[in-house]
């Protein structure tokens, strides 16, 4: 069997092996409260759109909000969700979000208590004193889609090697 191919120089990475920009759909209930949300308390830009969805620039990545129609109670849980133990907190499955530097990370969670959002898992520092080190917060979007935002002292840090925690 052959090694696998150094990552930093994979066809998935930009030149230079920086990271690519992600693009990722999502289902929502009601495109106003998204556009709300996600430029109003997360700050995200706000890129193409149509009356059935609308390209957010997330720290320079896609977000798609696509209209799907209300399926549960409302807001809440999304489809096919779960959650996960990760450190002490239940993690909610499938979840997406930000990597950002420490001081980012508290910069951003400040603003988000400042508007008084409602957290899953609220702002704090995970495996304290390990490697792997990080910031975390969880919370959702008006149509039930988790959100994870991470903070770093080292951009190293994000693919520690050191094994489950």
């Amino acid at each position: 069997m052959s090694e696998p191919p150094d990552d930093r120089r994979s066809f998935l990475r930009a030149d230079g092996g920086a990271p690519r920009p992600f693009h990722l759909a999502i289902a929502v209930h009601d495109l106003e409260a998204a556009e709300d949300f996600y430029t109003h308390v997360l700050g995200a830009g706000i890129g193409r759109r149509s009356e059935r969805w609308i390209d957010f620039d997330l720290g320079g990545h896609q977000i798609t909000a696509h209209l799907v129609p209300r399926t549960g109670s409302g807001r809440g849980e999304a489809p096919d969700s779960g959650s996960n133990p990760v450190d002490g907190d239940s993690v909610p499955i499938p979840h997406f979000g930000l990597v950002l530097t420490m001081e980012a990370w508290e910069r951003l969670a400040d603003s988000l208590h400042r508007k008084a959002c409602e957290f899953l898992v609220p702002p704090r520092v995970r495996f304290r004193g390990q490697r792997g080190e990080q910031g975390t917060l969880f919370l959702r979007d008006p149509s039930g889609n988790a959100l994870e935002f991470k903070g770093f002292r080292t951009a190293a840090s994000l693919f520690d090697d050191a094994g489950a925690y």
